[in-house]
């Protein structure tokens, strides 16, 4: 099985701790993943994220190309997520999607923490249209740009962890969802210094996309 990440900004770096992360969380599955070039370098708010659809969709027959049995967006955001799923005749996630659908089935109340506060009302939205807010006690900005995120140094991490631990101190949050494709990579850590259960889209992701394109080569 094949599956493919399709990150709508044009950092490389990012693409690759996505595709690195869900390697690990199936190593038996085939991933591999595109970079929209054309794109911004990061996705911070919703003129970005309209700016990044046209260079996501120019990337499906790359995608299909390589033989994709389901594709996942892998910004938090699910930038482009409905314009491809219409076009792409197989499974298709978005990261922020699959941490949503895992934090309902672990019936849990969590909080998902992102980068700035212009992202805040994408994601509110993302989450009431999917119809899966009933847990969500708080959707927080870190006030971290996404490359900073990405850059991941140790002063990030702690004040990430630190947020993470206001939610659950504030908002009653049991789980945290990694509002951010750049935290993919922190998880481990930042499970250590919060001691919380996190929730990363992309290992999320991955799992279900198993499951999605499974289903759809069972069912035909």
């Amino acid at each position: 099985m094949h599956i493919v990440y399709i990150n709508p900004n044009s950092t490389a770096s990012m693409t690759d701790a996505v595709v690195c992360a869900a390697r690990e969380a199936a190593p038996d599955l085939a991933v591999t993943g595109l970079t929209n070039v054309a794109g911004p370098p990061a996705i911070e708010g919703p003129e970005d994220g309209a700016a990044a659809v046209p260079g996501v969709m120019a990337l499906l027959p790359e995608a299909r190309a390589q033989g994709a049995d389901a594709i996942v967006i892998a910004c938090f955001d699910d930038t482009g997520l409905d314009q491809v799923r219409a076009a792409a005749g197989c499974p298709v996630l978005g990261i922020g999607q699959s941490a949503f659908v895992m934090a309902g089935l672990l019936g849990v109340r969590w909080s998902v923490v992102t980068s700035l506060a212009v992202s805040v009302p994408v994601i509110r939205g993302n989450i009431e249209a999917l119809g899966l807010g009933a847990n969500c006690v708080s959707v927080r900005a870190s006030g971290l740009p996404v490359l900073t995120i990405d850059e991941g140094s140790d002063a990030t991490r702690a004040h990430l962890a630190a947020e993470f631990r206001r939610a659950r101190a504030e908002d009653g949050a049991q789980a945290v969802v990694l509002g951010c494709a750049g935290m993919a990579a922190l998880r481990r850590n930042l499970a250590d210094r919060s001691n919380m259960l996190l929730i990363d889209g992309v290992q999320a992701s991955i799992f279900l996309a198993r499951a999605a394109a499974g289903f759809v080569t069972a069912a035909a």
